[in-house]
């Protein structure tokens, strides 16, 4: 008997390109969250950088956050820096070390990180990538080759998402 139809090997991959000073993206974490607890590890959600440039400190939020992913915690760490992404707008670098040591990180580590650039080549190639394939702001998802603009609203992207994935898990086009 042979079975012609694509066999999921893995997870869905949910990329989210974010900026760290943006206010759509917090917006856009009750979506995240709602995604990551639907699907689990059916669901990759993969975090990409997409700094703006009329945001001065989304470039070092984006190094501290690789930072904070080599340290085990990412998303946690963006999760709180985009809660309080005003604080980030009036306080900047040490804002973000101060989420590091709230978070339980080496925060002495992390401002190193940022001195050295250590994690700058991630953040370029995350935004080199974004530019290619058409990405303008954030948030922007990349689904089952589906790239779904976030930053002028979100209504319905959760929602279209969803879909998308609940497609690509049963083993259909989206």
């Amino acid at each position: 008997m042979s079975d012609s139809s694509p066999v999921r090997t893995g997870p869905v991959v949910l990329d989210v390109w974010c900026e760290l000073q943006c206010p759509d993206c917090r917006t856009a974490l009750d979506d995240v969250r709602a995604l990551r607890a639907r699907y689990g590890d059916r669901l990759d959600v993969r975090l990409r950088h997409f700094p703006l440039e009329r945001h001065k400190h989304a470039f070092a939020a984006a190094q501290a956050a690789e930072e904070a992913q080599a340290q085990g915690k990412g998303w946690a760490y963006v999760e709180a820096v985009l809660e309080r992404v005003e604080r980030l707008d009036r306080e900047g670098e040490p804002f973000l070390v101060q989420v590091a040591r709230e978070l339980g990180l080496d925060d002495e580590e992390l401002d190193t990180a940022l001195i050295d650039g250590r994690h700058i080549l991630i953040v370029d190639a995350d935004q080199a990538e974004g530019k290619a394939i058409g990405v303008t702001g954030t948030p922007t998802y990349v689904v089952g080759g589906h790239r779904l603009d976030g930053g002028k609203s979100q209504e319905g992207l959760r929602e279209r998402i969803e879909e998308i994935t609940d497609g690509l898990l049963a083993g259909e086009d989206a």
